[in-house]
């Protein structure tokens, strides 16, 4: 919110083209943080929802009223290394037609621990429920499907070092509603140079108009048809 405050104050409402929310190479955090960065760019509309074995078990999250950027154009980039909480701030978006994905297809960890005291000894972690998109996408073993897929090359030095893994490649993870055989996750590699980094070019070439997609911008007026009542 200071950031988005900010950035209004520093830069002319007629010079602001839009946001790049960029989400690679970041693990996630906690889940009040998600739901607020997400409610930062949205006027309404549910956030994620957490669902256990049973229907009753089944939590929502909401967005309050107030955009922050006004409607300015979004385009969140996302890569292998996001996970959880940044995925969940990158489904609601998506799924709300608020923002535009761009990148490579994220990490796909998208379950709820509960963490249960056992005395002084320790703690038991056990799985309770799973995180569901807008649209009741489960993010597990799936991840977030970017909009627009563009792909970030390696440099020759780090070829074969940096594999494509993702949640859905763990031994004994837990499988998603929706996974595939195609399964979640790919490179988590960002370039130190800003000239090299192909996929926040992009997005900045999106928002100044010297690039075009079907995708972008994205409009939320769209997202009653594609978020389940």
């Amino acid at each position: 919110e200071k950031a988005i405050k900010k950035i209004k104050a520093d830069v002319p409402a007629d010079k602001l083209k839009g946001f790049v929310l960029d989400l690679r190479l970041n693990p996630g955090g906690l889940l009040d943080q998600a739901i607020n960065v997400s409610d930062a760019f949205l006027e309404r509309g549910e956030v994620v929802s957490t669902r256990g074995r049973n229907a009753d078990e089944t939590r929502r999250f909401n967005a309050g009223p107030g955009d922050l950027t006004d409607g300015k154009p979004v385009v969140v980039l996302v890569n292998g290394g996001s996970a959880s909480a940044s995925e969940i701030v990158a489904g609601a978006l998506q799924d709300l037609k608020r923002a535009t994905v761009v990148g490579t297809r994220s990490f796909g960890k998208g379950s709820v621990q509960t963490i249960i005291p056992l005395g002084e000894s320790g703690a038991l972690r056990l799985t309770t429920a799973l995180y569901y998109t807008p649209s009741g996408k489960s993010i597990q073993g799936t991840g977030i499907t970017p909009d627009i897929k563009v792909e970030q090359p390696l440099p020759p030095e780090l070829q074969g070092k940096v594999r494509a893994e993702g949640e859905s490649s763990l031994k004994g993870h837990i499988q998603g509603a929706a996974e595939t055989d195609e399964g979640s996750g790919s490179a988590a590699y960002v370039p130190p140079e800003t000239k090299d980094d192909l996929q926040l070019n992009y997005a900045m070439d999106l928002l100044h108009g010297t690039k075009t997609d079907p995708s972008f911008p994205a409009s939320p007026d769209k997202a009653a048809a594609a978020v389940k009542n």
